[in-house]
This record gives C-alpha cells, structure tokens and sequence, in this order.
C-alpha cells in the first residue's frame, strides 16, 4: 500500500452555494455512483473518490461540509485518515460518517473514539442513509443576537460562534461533541438520559448505543481538561452539568 501525503494547505473554511457540499470517499465505484444520486436527489451536492489521496488533495481547494468514509482504501486506512481531520484545526468541525462492511463493535468504538459522528455498515438502505446524513448535518438554530453558556468561572459556549473556550483558550470539539455540550449546558442540573442524548445528535445506530454516549462524554470530558468536572455521570440514567 502507498503512504499518501497527509500534509494539507491550511486554508479557511470555504461556503458552495445553498446546497452543502458532501465528499463521499469509497474505493467502490459502484457505491460512490449510488450515493452520488441519492444525495443529489436530495438537494446535496456530491464529490466522490475512490482513494484517500485524492479526498486529501480536494480539500486544498474545498472544504465539504460532511464527509462519507470508507475504511478500507486502496491506498490508506480511513481511520488515519479521521484522526488527521479531527485533529486538523480547519477540519475537526465537519462532520464524519464512517460507510463500511467493517461492522464489528470494536470497529465501531474506534472509529467513534476517533471523532466519527456516526457509523454505518453495509448493505446499507439508500433512504435510512440519507436520513443519517440529514441527522448529522442537522443543526439547531441559534438566534441572531451573540448567546454564550458559561459554567464555573472558566468554560464558556459561544452558540452563535459554535465555539467553546476554556479560560479564554478556544477547544475544538467534534460536531457531535459541541451539540451533546450544548445540551447539558442549556438546562444545568437536568439529567438526560442516554437515549435523550442519542435523539439530540442524531445517532440511529443499533447495538452499542449505550457506548456511543459513553465514548462521546469520555472525548468531550478530555477535551475540556479541568472543565470535564463539570460532566456528571448519574449512575444507571445518564449525565447533567452541575458547577
């Protein structure tokens, strides 16, 4: 397998019209091709690959706004190839749906360790994809006016910015991990449950639903260092922000 160059120009996020733009890198052209006319049937614009190389080179140019990954490419792994978005500083806000046979939990668990926003394996239905991939780009709106959540005397959530700082410093969470932030933040004190959790960012997949929500606080808790205090566990029903 040829290692491809993982190195990206570090460009600012960039808009494509109306439609949001959804990157679909698959090693089967078949599968591309068919979700290319789904999703353009459904209002979104598409760009396929069949390899890592390519998707990485589009991105000196564009930024989708949603990207569908296979795991298993010609030329690279789509694990490495998530990590490097979700840590890549213009990158770790889009969204990432992991498409592939590879339907074992541990591979689950991985790719949503990593920062995936959701997980599908084949056969998969066209109609449920869309619906997934509507989920995930899902957004709940914010009003016009700045609206900042600030917890303790150091974490604070910029809704209209889709930020989250603590002390001042920026953190950059997942699209999932700010929304799951967003819902415990609004309502402190309120315990939502795992499933509520589930409903709010979207998340349909069946078999390890519990674990999701786990693996999500587990990032989000590390991602706010002295701040995942904040995030509290309630024993068999779920979690709550309490300063």
């Amino acid at each position: 397998m040829k290692k491809i160059n993982y190195e990206v120009d570090n460009l600012p996020l960039k808009t494509h019209g109306s439609a949001k733009l959804i990157a679909v890198v698959d090693d089967e052209a078949d599968i591309v091709e068919l979700l290319r006319i789904n999703l353009e049937k459904a209002g979104f614009k598409v760009k396929g690959f069949e390899d890592g190389a390519g998707f990485l080179n589009f991105l000196k140019i564009k930024t989708p706004n949603l990207v569908v990954l296979d795991l298993m490419l010609p030329d690279a792994d789509g694990f490495e190839i998530c990590k490097y978005l979700k840590k890549h500083d213009k990158y770790s806000s889009i969204p990432v749906i992991m498409l592939t046979a590879k339907g074992e939990e541990t591979d689950k668990v991985t790719g949503l360790e990593l920062g995936a926003d959701d997980y599908i394996t084949k056969p998969f239905s066209p109609r449920e994809f869309i619906a997934r991939v509507k989920a995930v780009l899902r957004r709940d709106e914010v009003e016009n006016k700045s609206y900042k959540i600030r917890i303790g005397n150091m974490l604070e959530i910029d809704l209209q910015k889709f930020e989250t700082s603590i002390n001042g410093k920026k953190v950059d969470l997942t699209t999932t991990e700010f929304k799951i932030l967003r819902l415990l933040s609004e309502r402190k004190g309120w315990v939502y449950a795992r499933d509520q959790i589930l409903d709010h960012i979207g998340s349909q997949e069946k078999g390890v639903l519990d674990r999701t929500v786990d693996v999500h606080i587990k990032n989000l808790r590390e991602k706010l260092g002295p701040a995942g205090v904040f995030i509290k566990n309630i024993r068999g029903i779920g979690y709550k922000i309490e300063e």
